[in-house]
């Protein structure tokens, strides 16, 4: 039939055995983790860190919501044109909102006065 395994984790030594493998694989995740926090702490201080870059420009999102208030295009429609996804259109204009709220009244929180 089968031979039977070198290590069996039922008794004592299998135990010991899979237990040290175990911690082996923690330690090599830790240095991993540990050297990519060194390497984006580097990165950070050179200024290389940037996160990733929005898919419209300044112009561009300028220029998306003056289309939208407009009443022209639809979300779907300023999707296609601008080759954005509608969630993409949606984020834009959501932070023109809060723009347009913080320039007139301040700091506004999202969803402060709502009930429910």
């Amino acid at each position: 039939m089968f031979p039977k395994a070198v290590y069996d984790p039922a008794d004592p030594m299998g135990k010991m055995f899979f237990n040290i493998l175990a911690t082996f694989a923690e330690f090599e995740v830790d240095l991993l983790r540990m050297r990519t926090r060194e390497g984006m702490a580097v990165a950070r201080a050179k200024e290389k860190l940037r996160g990733k870059q929005p898919k419209l420009s300044a112009r561009q999102q300028a220029h998306l919501v003056e289309q939208h208030r407009g009443g022209e295009y639809t979300i779907a429609d300023l999707a296609e044109i601008f080759s954005v996804s509608r969630a993409t259109v949606y984020r834009v204009l959501e932070r023109a909102q809060n723009a347009d709220q913080q320039e007139a009244g301040g700091n506004i929180r999202p969803g402060a006065g709502c009930v429910g």
